[in-house]
């Protein structure tokens, strides 16, 4: 009977030996999954033709029905959602058949807050196919929404390396550099979508008849100026960060020029968001890896980094002033780089000016309605934006209207428009803010559910990483941030936010698994 016993127990551990190479391959499979998603799927740029079944009927091309062509977003999506679907089986079967667990965390209940939110929204939407997939250039609806949440729970339920980090920084590399080389010719002029052999590589997949359309520029691998503006106001922390900690002094060299890159492309990009959460993020950044690091080492490549980057703004800015005016002019408004210009007024404006000056009236009673100036609001029109969506949230505050429908719900044509946003006759299809699209497609419920998601992930993270000294959670959780930081300004979409959300949960991951390991050798 005791040799039965004995047998028994030999097994079981045989088992739970076998169980746990399992889940550690399972979770090495995951781990280049996740890998392939942020380094690879943003780099992926293939026209598509879409059908759209607008909600309204209008005379507009931009809010009618029809087939409309997208380059940027469709392709990633489908990468995004086939990822995101092996992930999780991969998740499942390791905790169904290999005896793993799910982490404990107070996140995992904002999360599914954060789903069912989601779900409600959609199905309460005025417009269920809009909100389901999102707007057929952005594909930021509720499918795609979904993917990132579960991303970010896979990414916290795995294992990680010990080198993980450098995995993540060199998956990065590629996708740096070729939009590098992308902007960089498009900023001198040169757009790479002119030449017939990109143009015939992006459209593979095109079906017979359908091309391109004139005008369609390629200024890098996302959507928008904006948007890569943004993506490397992240990179440039993230690599900042990384080479302000790296003890080999080639791989800081090379984090150090990628982080350079970044800066080049926040500058080229034209647009200040990635800036201002460069900006914002950099002295936490320092002030943490401080207390990990060499000091002296921090000083010399936060000053090779700083100096470095003087003469790329000069290069830059020489070759375009509003390089100068989204950057260093937001605080200092006289641009050196600007040459001065004098009014000249032409016999026509005079002539217009006279008209202006010396008004008729056809009768006492009758008076011309004063239309406002053209101008734009407060952060290139966002602030009009912002308050012509919260009005729409008053009607609908608790689930909102359904992800990335705005433009079909949106007050265009308005007179106040052109105080707002220069015209009336521009169509708005994006809140121009992470938390406004999300209060205006969730509700309130949605958006709390997200800063309850962002706030207990940085808190969780911060506490671990000073405690055990953890560079690694440090430089992930200061790209989060910086993500964060930039979404006051930019909408999300799919290449960025789920690059984000992954980096998040491997932050959350990897703080969970280094306090697994404290509360071991503690014991």
């Amino acid at each position: 009977m005791a040799s039965f016993y004995e047998q028994l127990n030999k097994q079981t551990v045989a088992d739970d030996k076998e169980n746990a190479l399992s889940r550690k391959s399972v979770d090495k499979w995951i781990f280049r999954l996740l890998l392939v998603l942020i380094g690879f799927m943003p780099l992926i740029v293939m026209a598509k033709v879409v059908e759209i079944t607008s909600p309204i009927i209008s005379t507009n091309s931009e809010l009618s029905s029809g087939y409309l062509g997208d380059l940027f977003t469709y392709y990633k999506s489908l990468v995004i959602i086939a990822i995101t679907f092996i992930s999780s089986l991969l998740l499942i079967a390791k905790i169904l058949f290999m005896g793993g667990t799910i982490r404990k965390t107070v996140i995992n209940y904002f999360l599914v807050i954060f789903s069912f939110v989601i779900v409600i929204s959609t199905i309460l939407s005025p417009s269920i196919t809009i909100a389901l997939n999102g707007h057929y250039n952005r594909t930021d609806g509720a499918v795609s929404w979904l993917c990132y949440i579960a991303l970010f729970f896979i990414a916290i339920n795995i294992n990680y390396p010990k080198q993980a980090i450098k995995a993540i920084l060199f998956s990065l590399y590629p996708f740096v550099l070729i939009n590098l080389f992308i902007m960089t010719m498009n900023f001198y002029g040169k757009d790479l979508l002119q030449y017939t052999k990109i143009q015939n590589l992006v459209s593979l997949f095109l079906p017979e008849g359908a091309n391109l359309s004139a005008g369609s520029t390629l200024v890098g691998t996302l959507n928008q100026w904006n948007y890569m503006s943004g993506m490397f106001g992240i990179m440039a922390v993230l690599f900042l960060g990384a080479a302000l900690y790296e003890k080999n002094t080639v791989q800081r060299i090379g984090h150090l020029v990628i982080a350079l890159a970044s800066m080049a492309m926040i500058f080229m990009s034209i647009s200040s968001s990635g800036f201002l959460a460069f900006l914002v993020l950099l002295p936490f950044l320092v002030a943490a890896l401080i207390m990990v690091t060499s000091k002296k080492q921090v000083a010399i490549v936060l000053a090779a980094f700083l100096l470095l980057t003087a003469p790329v703004l000069h290069v830059l800015a020489s070759h375009s002033p509003v390089v100068w005016e989204e950057t260093i002019g937001i605080f200092i408004k006289s641009n050196p780089y600007a040459e001065k210009q004098t009014e000249v007024v032409t016999s026509s404006q005079m002539n217009f000016n006279y008209l202006l000056t010396n008004k008729a009236y056809a009768a006492d009673v009758f008076e011309l309605p004063v239309l406002p100036e053209s101008a734009t609001a407060s952060g290139s029109g966002r602030l009009y934006i912002w308050e012509k969506t919260f009005d729409l949230v008053k009607d609908k505050p608790l689930f909102g209207y359904g992800l990335d429908s705005l433009m079909y719900n949106f007050p265009h044509y308005t007179i106040d428009a052109r105080g707002g946003l220069g015209s009336e006759d521009i169509i708005t299809d994006k809140a121009h803010s992470l938390y406004m699209s999300l209060l205006y497609g969730t509700g309130f419920i949605g958006l709390i559910s997200l800063l309850a998601i962002v706030i207990s992930s940085i808190i969780s993270a911060i506490k671990v990483a000073v405690k055990i000294k953890n560079a690694p959670i440090f430089i992930l959780g200061a790209a989060w941030c910086a993500y964060l930081v930039q979404a006051l300004f930019n909408d999300s979409l799919p290449s960025l936010t789920t690059v984000a959300f992954v980096l998040a949960g491997m932050m959350i991951g990897m703080t969970l698994q280094s306090k697994e390991s404290e509360d071991v050798r503690n014991n």
